[in-house]
């Protein structure tokens, strides 16, 4: 099975929210107060959704902020497995075994 490319936050507001909904990214840094630059790198997948701008976009598209930081946090942790992959292949686990 073929594994799915990791998706960044930045082309999830872009594709799922901007351009279905025809707004731009300068329309979007002016209506949140986030600054244009900021918005192009997510966009580009060149910087992160930080706290601050997840409670920017969370009530702009009334979604959660937990919504944008979970897509962070996803992205974050399957960049790090693909970049740790094998460091992790070498840890052992350590589970408590479990005795009937």
């Amino acid at each position: 099975m073929e594994k799915l490319a990791n998706v960044h936050p930045g082309e999830i507001l872009l594709e799922e929210f901007l351009r279905p909904m025809a707004i731009s990214a300068y329309r979007l840094a002016k209506d949140t107060d986030i600054p244009q630059t900021r918005i192009s790198q997510i966009i580009k997948g060149k910087r992160r959704i930080t706290a601050d701008t997840a409670l920017r976009l969370a009530t702009y598209f009334g979604t959660t902020p937990k919504f944008w930081l979970g897509l962070q946090d996803d992205y974050d942790l399957e960049e790090e497995r693909e970049n740790k992959k094998a460091i992790l292949i070498q840890i052992k686990k350590n589970a408590p075994q479990i005795t009937s």
